[in-house]
């Protein structure tokens, strides 16, 4: 390791060019730096483009390993085992970052992290200046150049090192991208710390030109809409106060590119006032599905969902449409993409031996079985060895799987990917991963829909900001009526009036019968948020006893050492 510093923090105005930065990145048991430790800390000192020394070590977290991580670092128990606990490690690396800046990506993540271990083992938190390439990214570069701001795209872009969930290796791709970054910044008339934060936090010309636009935008909950010229949206949001939300627009916070040239076309901008948030956030999310503004990323298109469907026929199989019909047919589903459904029907088809040939099949049905009934994975009812009885039960299983209990399915899987852990094949439980956490993770959140949209009608009610009562009327899983009752009201005749002026609502077939997914899930975030009492349920509102929410927990604590961080890798979407 090399010794030498460069004090920063004191000398404004110091050249990039002249600064020693640390590039460092962690892998962890998790998300949590209250509840997760680190494994292995990675990191790279450098100044002026030349690489001055490398920090790696693993770390003993000091308990098991989740299966789940190891597939996605390759760290594992075996690995740390005779790895330095983090009370011998934090001192070398506190001294090797002594005097320098620090650069990470996403870095209030591994910030978090060493900050905790500095409080656990009596260090003073980091002083370091620090550089956040993620923020950096956002600044610099459009979606046109990168899709997002993780840095896997990052590193297919400006470096030759893949980044691999593995501290030093994905430190290196940062040092590649902070160049990048900090040669790009040049152009721009950036050639100090100093002036490098103060280029992410300044407005544009076009920020400050247009500032006028939010001077008659009312305050409280509701949806606004920046329009061009032609009366066209171009991004629609929504916010709890829309004076605040959309004066924030025009100021140095905000810092997307892709936001900043919207307002750059904006000529005005349309407000509709809601009686609620929640109001506010069903009607932003059935705007952006109507009429698409190109600045809105998410929610555009609604109607792009795919569904895993239990086909209705005398032997059933497993297909992906893009389409509910009114059938006796299972589905699971919404999946945003096919690779997702496909992954979650692998999945099943690993542990319940449905037949994956496509045509349709009836009981005359006669023709040469492939290799699948040959492996056991198949009863070849095409041969007539199952009879349409015998196929049925694996149908129920199937269907039992998909509404009901996911656990054969769960336990099958990470029985085999524990095998293949033990063996060092990794990809091949990495891929196993990936299909399970398909599976549960939609048939968690179907679960959770059907609940809500199979009740004809459901009636809450939430304290106000006003002191008063946001009352909302729920049919089969769509936001029919919205009010605030004021403080002091007698509650039964406001109810009443609500629900008499509600939208009536006709439910269809599947899952989400009456509204989109989105919106349903936002109205089940409210109703289970404090505070949100029930006032009238047609029917009951619960979940399957056996149902994949309970196992979502583990599936998600799998991916926690690196999926907290997309969020705020990628570019804000809408």
């Amino acid at each position: 390791m090399e010794n030498s510093v460069q004090g920063t923090l004191d000398e404004l105005g110091v050249p990039l060019s002249q600064i020693t930065f640390v590039v460092f990145d962690l892998e962890t048991t998790g998300v949590s730096s209250d509840e997760h430790a680190i494994t292995e800390i990675g990191a790279v000192k450098v100044r002026g483009g030349e690489v001055l020394g490398e920090f790696s070590t693993l770390v003993d977290p000091g308990s098991p390993i989740p299966p789940f991580i190891s597939v996605l670092t390759g760290i594992t128990d075996g690995m740390v085992v005779a790895a330095p606990r983090i009370e011998a490690v934090l001192p070398s690396f506190l001294e090797f970052a002594r005097g320098t800046t620090l650069v990470a990506h996403n870095a209030g993540f591994d910030l978090g992290f060493v900050k905790a271990a500095c409080a656990a083992h009596g260090y003073p938190p980091p002083r370091h200046p620090v550089v956040d390439t993620v923020v950096l990214a956002r600044k610099l570069l459009t979606r046109d150049e990168a899709p997002n701001c993780k840095l896997s795209t990052l590193a297919k872009i400006f470096s030759k090192t893949e980044p691999c969930h593995r501290a030093l290796a994905d430190a290196r791709a940062t040092v590649d991208v902070l160049h990048a970054l900090l040669e790009r910044a040049g152009s721009f008339g950036v050639h100090t710390l100093e002036e490098l934060k103060g280029f992410v936090r300044a407005p544009t010309p076009e920020q400050r030109r247009k500032r006028h636009l939010a001077d008659a935008v009312p305050g409280g909950p509701g949806v606004y809409v920046f329009e061009d010229s032609g009366g066209d949206p171009l991004y629609v949001g929504k916010s709890t106060n829309l004076r605040n939300r959309v004066r924030s627009y025009f100021t140095a916070g905000e810092t997307r590119p892709r936001i900043r040239e919207m307002v750059g076309i904006a000529e005005r901008v349309r407000t509709i006032v809601c009686a609620t948030p929640l109001e506010a956030e069903v009607r932003e999310l059935r705007l952006i599905g109507s009429s698409k503004p190109r600045y809105n990323r998410r929610s555009r298109f609604p109607e792009k969902m795919f569904w895993l469907k239990l086909t209705d026929e005398p032997f059933p199989r497993l297909s992906i449409v893009r389409e509910i019909k009114d059938d006796k047919a299972g589905y699971l589903g919404p999946f945003t993409s096919v690779r997702a459904a496909e992954d979650a029907r692998t999945a099943l088809h690993e542990t319940i031996p449905l037949r994956q040939c496509t045509e349709r099949m009836t009981p005359r049905t006669r023709h040469s079985a492939c290799a699948l009934a040959e492996l056991g994975r198949c009863g070849a009812p095409c041969e007539g060895r199952q009879s349409a009885e015998e196929y049925g039960l694996h149908v129920a299983s199937a269907r039992q799987a998909m509404e009901l209990d996911a656990s054969p399915v769960f336990s099958a899987i990470e029985l085999r990917m524990e095998r293949l852990s033990l063996d060092q094949r990794y990809e091949e439980a990495a891929a196993d991963r990936d299909r399970l956490a398909s599976y549960v993770r939609t048939s968690a959140r179907m679960q959770r829909l059907r609940a809500l949209t199979v009740i004809p009608q459901m009636v809450a009610a939430a304290p106000s900001a006003s002191g008063g009562w946001d009352i909302h009327v729920i049919r089969y899983g769509r936001l029919a009526s919205a009010g605030v009752m004021p403080k002091g009201a007698h509650p039964g005749p406001f109810v009443d009036a609500l629900v008499a002026t509600a939208e009536t609502v006709a439910p269809g077939p599947g899952p989400v019968p009456a509204a989109g997914t989105e919106e349903t899930e936002c109205i089940l975030r409210w109703l289970e948020s404090p505070g949100v009492r029930l006032v009238q349920v047609e029917g009951s509102w619960s979940l399957p006893t056996l149902g994949a929410g309970r196992l979502q927990a583990r599936i998600d604590r799998a991916y926690q050492a690196v999926e907290p961080r997309r969020p705020r890798e990628g570019r804000p979407q809408r």
